[in-house]
Parts: C-alpha cells; structure tokens; sequence
C-alpha cells in the first residue's frame, strides 16, 4: 500500500490546465483528480467527459474520476472511454452496485465506492470484493471551502479494520495538515487535495508535506 496525493483539478486555473497539470505532475502528484457533478445529485455542475478527455491527453498519471451524479450506470462507459483509470460512485444512488462495479471493471476502470458523511461506512461493506479503493467523503459533496467533519475520522477506522491493507481508502474534503494527520491515523492512504497544491506557492513542498504526515502516522508505503 502506498501514499498517494491525488490533486484536484476543480482548483487548477482552468485556462491553462495542461500547463497546470504537468506542474503538480512534475512536484509529484501520484493522480489527477476530477469531481464530476450534475446539479441534481449535487446543486453545482461541473465535468463532462470532454474534459476527462482533455485531462487524459495531457496527463502522464492516472484520472481518479468521481461521480457526483445521480445515474452513475448511464455515464460510467463515456467516463471511461474518456481516459477514467478510477471511477467512483456513491453508495447513496445505487440500491445494487454490483452490476455497475462488475461493469466499471470490464470496461477497463478501477471500480471505487464513496459514502457521503452521514452514510454509515458499513454499507459499502457488502462489496469490498468488488472494489480497489473506497473514498469516505469528510465535507458534505458539491461545496468547495467547507470545514473539515471530524465525526468522519472514525469511519476511516473502521473500514480499515474491515478491509485490512489491501484496500485504498481515500478522504476528500476540508483537509489540512492536521486533518490529514487524524485521517492518516485512522487508517486513509489517499488524499484529495486542492487549493494547497495549486494555488500554494510551492507545489512540490504542499505535496511532500501532506506525505510526511501520512508516512509519520502510518508506515503505508511498506509492502
């Protein structure tokens, strides 16, 4: 299991994303990660599969793609056929995510799940078999700026206690140096992050002090 800083392109300068993608490439980002929102699962719109396209033809490291979207199974093949190496999905639309997951699969993507905060962490359980990573979201998904929900640490904990060290269990949402430490405690090896690596000053330092932390809490990069 590895660490592993996944930054957002929600808070890149837009009008230049290839340009912004190779800087946090180069500073050391092991993912690019793209919020998909529809306006309906969520109030705000954002990506469509152009722009995962666009992403894809830049990019030198995988898309971690995440479906803020109230029908994930009508979207997921243009997602992946657009350049998605991880594809995620909420819990909270999908009475069976076994076929979507199955299917995510074939069609050549990491199937992940995501719960939102009050979502009990135990319902992904039932499908743990079926999934590379599950993102535990710690602000409430389609709102940029929102404070870190600390009641969202113990569900970290005990996904790790269910799924042991084969899972990648990510956190997304109000995170600092801080927060990554109590998330990093409990067990998350995948961290979001956005403003601090894009908008920061120095990219390379906002990456390798988020994986000091991880590392520090807990031996992750050791197979």
């Amino acid at each position: 299991m590895k660490t592993i800083i996944a930054p957002s392109i929600l808070a890149c300068d837009l009008s230049r994303l290839a340009e912004e993608l190779r800087k946090v490439e180069a500073a050391g980002a092991d993912w690019h990660h793209i919020d998909v929102m529809d306006g309906h699962f969520v109030p705000n719109l954002t990506f469509g599969p152009d722009i995962v396209k666009a992403v894809k033809q830049s990019a030198s490291i995988p898309l971690d793609v995440h479906l803020m979207i109230e029908d994930p199974a009508r979207y997921s093949e243009p997602f992946v056929k657009a350049g998605a190496d991880i594809l995620t999905v909420h819990i909270e639309v999908l009475p069976d995510p076994r076929p979507l997951l199955k299917e995510i699969r074939a069609l050549g993507a990491a199937p992940s799940l995501v719960v939102k905060p009050k979502t009990p962490v135990s319902t992904v359980f039932p499908y743990l078999d079926l999934v590379d990573m599950v993102l535990i979201m710690t602000v409430e998904p389609g709102f940029t700026g929102q404070d870190f929900m600390p009641e969202c640490v113990p569900k970290v904990a005990e996904l790790r206690r269910e799924a042991g060290p084969r899972l990648n269990i990510e956190v997304d949402g109000g995170l600092s140096p801080e927060t990554v430490a109590r998330t990093a405690e409990a067990g998350a090896n995948v961290v979001v992050a956005g403003a601090s690596v894009y908008r920061g000053a120095d990219a390379a330092a906002a990456i390798e002090g988020i994986r000091a932390v991880m590392r520090q809490k807990l031996d992750l990069d050791r197979d």
